[in-house]
């Protein structure tokens, strides 16, 4: 059997964590091969290593039968190795050919760059696979999947066979998902290789010939998609039965509990990211919010937070206007907030786990009195936290929130904020980049958040979780609000073509 690429026991240790404890991974010429795991279980070490961004503290890596040493990316390229990364790197000023050349320009007489025949081989790069794009637009002029695409062009431009792509649908549209799909096939029928990182099941079953499993740093087993179901798949993954339904009891929604009007408010370029938007959420509901990033969910949030101001409109709490309230008298009057980015919105990176479990309420009983804070109050109620949110980390309260992985990470923030017993949490992307076992959790502990009679506003990319979690869906397009629906009378498709912007009654 010919094999692309041999992993063969690779470790990799970092202080604390062996993260590859001495993985085997093949890729056979051709095919779509999936790398299944939590988080945190290694994957993307295991590939950083194949792209020559880590180095391997033992094991052997063979390309093609021979055995290599990958010492960096620009080795890994030469091999015929190529990434796109869940965080596209790209110059946002450039135009699409302009990032592709980057490093590599065509030099005509040494002194310019040859602009126009690069831009004819991506022209014919892009049409041979399909991929349609149009060398000479600005980067900051396309949306997220057509920035992709300009990803996956970098590698054949440079000649790829082996391609690694990693988390790819994270940020992309149901459509934009299905056009990426075709694209991996493409790819394939050329005679490429692909290595798919992943934890969504269902793109493993619609796109991949084997799927290697490893969980917490080890390898599981290497199975054929075709005659594996799901729950095999998350059962290797987690190490326990997974439950992809979403519990939820039919329930009466009571009074408003937040109400925005006819609400205006710039984005950071300084045009309006929400227009005259007007939407509310009542107690005893869960109501996502659905939309491709960037369509006014974070002007939307942030102006409901209060991190953001409000040009024009109001905000009720409560039947109360908290439009211009500081956003410390907001949480004090009921809301909460898991934020997208937990890193730079949710944590003090640098602070221990306990003194971010604090962090809205340090100055209150019983946590200080008179401006003097009381540490056995305070680790008494990270450790509360720590418990029922099952927050892993070596040292318990006292870790650096820095230590934690993404996923522990996210479940300490949701606990601390579902601890503010809240009137309405507002949850963004709450599962982003979390594994079946946790999103599975968090699920269960927002619809706990409704069914206590709370109200949850969820804003997420993934279209599984708002069809499961909400009863309400409310769709954003180049904020506005094109519609809303109840989820038991909607289904992915329709959701997807309001989604770019088609109202109900305008589809052909």
């Amino acid at each position: 059997m010919e094999y692309v690429v041999e992993m063969q026991n690779i470790r990799k240790a970092f202080p604390g964590i062996v993260a590859n404890d001495n993985i085997t991974f093949n890729l056979k010429k051709g095919e779509i091969h999936a790398l299944l795991g939590e988080n945190g279980a290694g994957k993307s070490t295991l590939m950083s290593i194949l792209f020559g961004l880590i180095q391997p503290d033992s094991g052997v890596i063979k390309i093609r039968g021979k055995e290599v040493k990958i010492s960096n990316p620009n080795v890994a390229n030469d091999l015929g190795i190529g990434m796109v990364h869940q965080h596209f790197k790209l110059v946002h000023n450039f135009t699409i050919t302009e990032n592709i050349i980057l490093g590599l320009e065509p030099k005509k007489a040494k002194l310019f760059v040859d602009i126009k025949s690069a831009a004819q081989r991506i022209k014919e790069v892009s049409e041979k696979y399909g991929l349609n794009v149009d060398p000479y637009a600005k980067i900051e002029d396309i949306s997220v999947g057509m920035q992709q695409r300009v990803e996956i062009l970098k590698m054949l431009y440079r000649n790829a066979e082996i391609l690694i792509f990693d988390e790819p649908t994270a940020v992309l549209t149901p459509q934009e998902i299905t056009e990426l799909m075709k694209i991996m096939k493409n790819l394939v029928s050329e005679g490429k290789s692909i290595i798919l990182i992943t934890h969504k099941l269902k793109e493993i079953k619609a796109v991949a010939d084997r799927c290697t499993v490893i969980r917490r740093g080890k390898y599981i087993g290497t199975v054929n998609v075709a005659s594996t179901d799901e729950a095999e798949m998350a059962r290797m993954m987690v190490g326990r039965e997974i439950s992809f339904k979403v519990d939820k009891k039919p329930q009466e929604k009571g009074d408003v509990i937040l109400s925005v009007e006819n609400l205006n408010v710039l984005s950071n370029k300084k045009v309006l990211g929400l227009k005259n938007f007007s939407l509310s959420v009542h107690r005893g509901e869960i109501l996502g919010v659905a939309g491709v990033e960037g369509n006014g969910q974070a002007e939307l949030v942030e102006a409901i937070t209060g991190l953001r101001r409000v040009e024009s409109g109001k905000i009720f709490l409560n039947g109360t206007d908290i439009t211009n309230l500081p956003i410390k008298k907001r949480i004090r009057s009921g809301i909460a907030h898991i934020p997208e980015d937990r890193q730079k919105r949710g944590l003090v990176l640098d602070y221990s786990i306990e003194d971010n479990m604090v962090l809205e309420i340090y100055d209150t009983p019983p946590y200080s009195k008179n401006g003097i804070l009381n540490p056995a109050a305070i680790r008494k109620h990270a450790e509360k936290i720590i418990e029922s949110f099952d927050v892993r980390s070596g040292k318990g309260p006292e870790a650096i929130a820095r230590s934690l992985s993404g996923g522990n990470q996210q479940k300490a923030i949701i606990g601390r904020e579902i601890e503010l017993d809240p009137d309405i949490l507002i949850a963004v992307q709450p599962t982003r980049g979390l594994d079946v076992g946790s999103i599975e959790y968090i699920h269960k502990r927002l619809v706990e958040q409704r069914d206590a009679g709370k109200a949850v506003l969820l804003v997420s990319l993934e279209l599984d979780e708002i069809m499961n979690l909400s009863d309400r869906i409310a769709i954003v397009n180049n904020g506005e609000l094109i519609g809303i629906v109840n989820a038991s009378e909607t289904d992915e498709n329709e959701i997807g073509l309001m989604m770019a912007g088609l109202r109900k009654g305008e589809r052909a």
